[in-house]
């Protein structure tokens, strides 16, 4: 039966494991897939056409495995192809994107900066949403240019990786944001680092619990959720090196397995 079919997750790398854990977290008992085109990553860095093609070619794979829902686990991604995807497969898609609305409606200082790719911040959807929220904010948008390859490099606890970093958010600091929004998946892990540069005033956000939540009420609406006792089984594939890919996902050892997949 269909809802005990798996959930696909597909990102540039090995970024969107932290969105996936999540859903890990919030839907124990479901079986996932997780897609890291390691070899394409950033797709930040690409064009929309590329984005496009490269997300259409993650999704047919997903489907082809049986997947009841996909969770587009990559900002660049959401912003630049989820529109397509849905109008071109029946399944459910979750998309994400940077959370801007409650930076922007809880910042006393009226200053919040974002830190995303290129990809996403050039994208018509993160425009119309900025718009939305931001008309009365002064917003620091930087590019994170190098973060992910970093990232994907097994680097994160770099002298290099915490240079850049705070390259980034130094602009940030000089003009007193009080909420730092991150816009890729991969960005997650580096909030220990951030930690350690930013003010401790400075409230971090994320997208990765709330597309959790959003999954499971898609999948509830859809009448798709599995309901049973079992612990879920949870599949990840990496079109490159897997040694980051096993490295990130160790702290959720329960039915995981972690492969080569040229797709």
């Amino acid at each position: 039966m269909q809802h005990k079919q798996p959930i696909g997750v597909f990102d540039s790398g090995v970024g969107g494991t932290s969105i996936w854990k999540e859903i890990v977290h919030k839907l124990p008992q479901e079986d996932t897939i997780y897609l890291a085109d390691i070899k394409n990553a950033p797709y930040g860095e690409r064009s929309k056409e590329v984005i496009l093609a490269l997300s259409i070619k993650n999704t047919e794979y997903l489907i082809s495995q049986g997947c009841k829902i996909i969770v587009v686990a990559c900002n660049t991604a959401t912003t630049n192809a989820i529109d397509v995807l849905r109008a071109n497969y029946a399944i459910p898609f979750i998309g994400i994107e940077p959370a801007i609305k409650p930076a922007a409606l809880a910042s006393k200082t009226k200053a919040i900066g974002i830190l995303a790719t290129k990809g996403t911040l050039s994208s018509a959807l993160f425009a119309r949403t900025s718009s939305l929220y931001t008309t009365d904010l002064n917003v620091i948008e930087v590019i994170g240019t190098g973060l992910v390859e970093l990232i994907e490099g097994g680097k994160l606890h770099s002298e290099e990786l915490f240079k850049l970093l705070k390259s980034y958010v130094q602009p940030m600091m000089d003009q007193n944001i009080d909420y730092l929004v991150l816009g890729c998946s991969h960005y997650p892990y580096l909030i220990p680092v951030l930690k350690k540069i930013l003010p401790e005033h400075v409230q971090i956000i994320d997208s990765g619990q709330a597309v959790a939540k959003q999954t499971e009420r898609i999948l509830s609406e859809n009448k798709l959720l599995f309901e049973g006792e079992k612990e879920g089984k949870h599949t990840l594939f990496s079109n490159a090196s897997i040694e980051v890919l096993q490295a990130l996902t160790e702290d959720v050892p329960v039915n995981r397995s972690v492969s080569f997949l040229d797709f």
